[in-house]
């Protein structure tokens, strides 16, 4: 047995869960440990008969969740928040072994979940309209207006395996606050994740097709969540090819699409580095690389260049590998072989265009080492591509006018960040960089889970963070009294 890597998990054959209650499914595909390769489960593959049954328990929970007053609802989430913090352990080791997260990132993110369901708690109590003064135009004398929001109806989430607990909440929880029902696709890779907050949303007291997980093919089961015509609204966080197809067959669905970045970071001259590297390998390496707002390219300006690669490489290499479940472990396996193979492509094609691979650049099985390239041309896959792996760009810079025109270069824009030490400079970069998110003196890898969080261009339309989840979620009626009659 690999060190740390515990106990073989028992191979248990899991449900869909369909209108309340655990739905064997006709076919089932094995599920395997990014790390080990060990069995973990075998996961239900969803038909169309099974996807349809799903679609229609949630339309048909609409009306109970549309009445269901807002301290009901938000008295579910609470609830949720006290099973999940009582079972928080065994919520981290789920991750860990579904995604090879590292134990320690695993419980930040199930600690980020708990903080996500209490938030869709407190806003679900904060949903409201306002008044306007219709008086303001010739005409509208002798009236009131006022308006509500009211809860879309059923909606679909298709979310990804990266934080496989964390981004469904983002989706359940703000969809339960607005009284919508789900039907939740999760990632192939990671729907143990889903299946645990159903079995608690379930105990917590949702009514029965309230959520619907259905796990499968995203050509049977995604396919018909985007064109089943008792779907109001679709929520997905992916790629952004498959992000681009959602919207051009959801036809009048709204949308919301968090798709790909590669976030980048500003140094500049005169900041103190000491303080900063430390982000900015938290910003590169975490769980791998594989988060959408993953560090993947640096600007330095060239006063601080060397001195900066010193010292972020000796970091890099400092890391640990290993299993998931070790304590001890910063770097684990990527999602999949094939992604190994990928990134090795793009590492290998860097080399050939004349970058320097100043740490890493290999693989141990299924773990990619942390790697630092310098001077990577702006058109090779690791520059202008997501590489979703633990890879970072270092390319010196003559100012961060020039790092702001090569940050924007770019298809993405979901965050970006600057560290100066110049207030003028950073107001300029606030305004200047086109992304949906900047961080003054921070790595663009920062969220909080009641921020806006979205981006522009090919990063996605919408926003996120439970607020203004909520508002994407509900319909916004006008109601109109003629106190003149």
């Amino acid at each position: 047995m690999k060190r740390g890597e515990g106990p073989a998990m028992h191979t248990m054959q899991k449900s869909l869960f369909i209108n309340g209650e655990w739905v064997k499914a006709g076919q089932y595909t094995e599920l395997r440990s990014p790390y080990s390769g060990e069995a973990l489960a075998e996961i239900p593959a969803a038909n169309e008969e099974e996807t349809k049954q799903a679609i229609a328990a949630a339309y048909a929970a609409k009306a109970v969740m549309a009445k269901m007053p807002a301290h009901r609802r938000a008295a579910i989430l609470e609830s949720l928040v006290s099973l999940l913090r009582e079972r928080s352990e065994e919520a981290a080791t789920i991750i860990a072994q579904e995604a090879a997260k590292p134990i320690a990132v695993a419980r930040g993110e199930v600690a980020r979940t708990i903080e996500t369901y209490k938030f869709a708690a407190e806003e679900a109590k904060r949903i409201h309209g306002e008044t306007l003064p219709l008086d303001a135009a010739p005409g509208g004398e002798g009236r009131l207006a006022y308006t509500l929001r009211e809860p879309i109806g059923v909606i679909g989430a298709i979310t990804p395996f990266n934080f496989p607990m964390n981004l469904v909440a983002h989706k359940v929880g703000p969809a339960i606050a607005a009284g919508n029902t789900i039907v939740l696709k999760p990632a192939s890779q990671t729907p143990l994740s889903a299946f645990f907050i159903a079995e608690l949303l379930a105990e917590a007291g949702l009514p029965a097709g309230a959520l619907n997980v259905v796990t499968g093919s995203g050509r049977v089961v995604g396919d018909l969540i985007v064109t089943d015509e008792r779907v109001n609204m679709v929520t997905f966080t992916g790629s952004p090819g498959v992000g681009i197809g959602i919207r051009n067959r959801a036809g009048l669905k709204r949308t919301t699409l968090e798709l790909g970045s590669n976030s980048a970071v500003i140094i500049d001259k005169g900041v103190e580095l000491e303080p900063l590297i430390a982000r900015c390998i938290t910003g590169a390496f975490s769980f791998q690389g594989q988060v959408c707002i993953s560090l993947q390219r640096v600007y330095a300006h060239a006063e601080v260049y060397d001195a900066f690669v010193e010292k972020f490489v000796a970091a890099a290499k400092a890391l640990r590998l290993g299993s998931p479940l070790d304590e001890t472990t910063d770097i684990s396996a990527l999602i999949s072989p094939g992604d190994v193979q990928r990134t090795l492509d793009w590492i290998d094609e860097a080399r050939r265009a004349g970058a320097t691979v100043a740490a890493g650049g290999r693989a141990e099985g299924n773990i990619l080492q942390p790697t630092v390239i310098l001077d990577a041309g702006p058109s090779l896959k690791v520059s202008c591509q997501e590489v979703f792996a633990p890879i970072v760009l270092v390319n010196r810079v003559n100012s961060v006018e020039e790092a702001i025109e090569r940050v924007n270069d770019s298809r993405f824009g979901l965050q970006a960040g600057i560290y100066t030490e110049n207030v003028h400079t950073a107001l300029d970069a606030a305004e200047k960089l086109h992304v949906g998110g900047v961080l003054i003196n921070d790595i663009p890898t920062f969220r909080v889970d009641h921020m806006p969080y979205g981006g522009v261009k090919e990063s996605g339309t919408g926003r996120e963070g439970i607020k203004y989840a909520i508002e994407e979620m509900t319909e916004l009626k006008l109601v109109i009294w003629n106190r003149r009659q």
